[in-house]
This record gives structure tokens, C-alpha cells and sequence, in this order.
């Protein structure tokens, strides 16, 4: 089987999002910040802070993974979602799982 030839410089495959677009970076910069704002919600929501605003990124795309899945387990629909560059962020899952990771944060790191 052949592979499609890739340049040197490039280390990874470029992926589309829906309408076949690659992602841009004032596009990459807007779903970070949706990230932070949702990881900083559900931070609130739980009552324990993490850390700053990279925490919050982090916790807020981390939450979103974890909200989708548990919505998709739970066989919940999608509520909420922003366009962020082409590609739709679920806000309402976002803060959802990012409350539950602060939670669980907040419990394995009590004094």
C-alpha cells in the first residue's frame, strides 16, 4: 500500500473541519479563550482553583473531552456549542466536565 507523499517540514497531517477547512490561528486563539473561560466556570462552579489561565485552558479543553463523553454515554444531546474556527466547542459539556475535574483535582489535592 502506498503512502500519499508528505513534505519534509510538515510533521503531521493537516486536518479539515466540517466544511473542509483547515483551522486558522485567530481561530485556534478564539477556541483557547472559550477554553479558558469555560475551564474558568466550572473552576468556579466547584469552589477550587487551579491554577491561572493556562490551567484553565487546559482544564476547559480537558473538560470539554470528558463532558462530550460522559454526554455521549449518558445519551444527552449536545446543548450548547460555539463555532470556533470552523469547529463547534460544546460550552455546556465544557463546564460541565471541567467542574467535575476540579472537583477531582480538589479532592486528591486537599490539605
Amino acid at each position: 500500500m502506498t503512502r500519499p507523499y508528505r513534505s519534509g517540514n510538515e510533521s503531521f497531517p493537516n486536518q479539515p473541519n466540517k466544511q473542509g477547512n483547515i483551522m486558522t490561528l485567530v481561530g485556534f486563539l478564539i477556541l483557547l479563550l472559550i477554553a479558558a473561560v469555560c475551564g474558568a466556570a466550572g473552576q468556579a462552579l466547584a469552589g477550587y482553583s487551579l491554577g491561572g489561565c493556562l490551567a484553565s485552558i487546559g482544564i476547559g479543553l480537558l473538560g470539554a473531552l470528558l463532558g462530550m463523553w460522559l454526554a455521549g454515554a449518558l445519551g444527552l444531546p449536545e446543548l450548547w456549542s460555539i463555532d470556533a474556527g470552523g469547529y463547534d466547542f460544546p460550552i455546556v459539556w465544557s463546564i460541565v466536565g471541567s467542574m467535575i475535574l476540579a472537583l477531582v483535582f480538589g479532592l486528591i489535592r486537599r490539605r
